[in-house]
């Protein structure tokens, strides 16, 4: 499978606005792309006016919301509590097998939260990563905090035999500061890793485009 997985750092540091950028990316290059996120919790709690990830994700690609994310649930917890919550377990065959089914030519999927949140008893966004066998793009934010947890989260695909690509932070201000430059510095540096940046993005699909045009996924991919 031709693609990239997006995890991140944490939850809330802006991996579906850099998987929607490089999806929406993708299709302005003319790519048969395709999107998934295994599962979306927080259904019953919206963000403001921005659209919950999987239908984010749809729109980038152009296709239905139900085809990018087989399971949405309504409280915002972990994947795997969120199920247990609804009286179900979600089924690690069952998502690989939802993900391979997507007709694209490339595709770009989303974790859930950090590598290691579970989606199932004994099963991890990791495992999943590594089930589809993509390389990886790091989300993470710029601040106070960010060498730490992306560090760990490079050292964590990697040791699961996983190719991490790039770290991409986000948002990055037009001015950064000196911090936000050296951490970016010491991640490049630290986690031999390549590290890009993707400033604040609206949720247009055009806005995607134009801003995940800035990031070299061409290499990436």
């Amino acid at each position: 499978m031709r693609g990239l997985f997006v995890t991140g750092t944490d939850t809330g540091v802006g991996k579906t606005v850099v998987a929607a950028a490089l999806a929406a990316t993708l299709r302005a290059a003319g790519e048969h792309v395709g999107a998934f996120k295994p599962v979306v919790t927080g259904i019953d709690e919206p963000d403001g006016d921005r659209p919950p990830d999987h239908e984010l994700l749809a729109a980038a690609v152009g296709r239905p919301a139900r085809e990018v994310t087989p399971h949405t649930f309504g409280p915002a917890v972990s994947p795997h509590f969120a199920a247990a919550l609804a009286g179900t377990v979600l089924r690690p065959d069952a998502l690989v097998a939802a993900a391979r089914a997507i007709d694209c030519d490339v595709l770009v999927a989303e974790g859930v939260g950090g590598l290691l949140v579970p989606l199932a008893p004994g099963y991890a966004v990791l495992d999943l990563a590594t089930e589809l066998a993509l390389p990886v793009v790091v989300a993470a934010r710029p601040g106070l905090g960010t060498i730490n947890h992306t560090l760990l989260t490079i050292a964590v695909a990697r040791n699961a035999g996983l190719t991490v690509r790039a770290v991409v932070l986000t948002p990055w201000p037009a001015r950064p500061t000196e911090m936000q430059r050296s951490n970016a510095a010491a991640i490049a540096q630290l986690g031999e890793v390549e590290v890009a940046t993707l400033p604040e993005v609206s949720t247009d699909v055009a806005d995607l485009a134009a801003a995940g045009a800035s990031l070299p996924w061409r290499e990436w991919l």
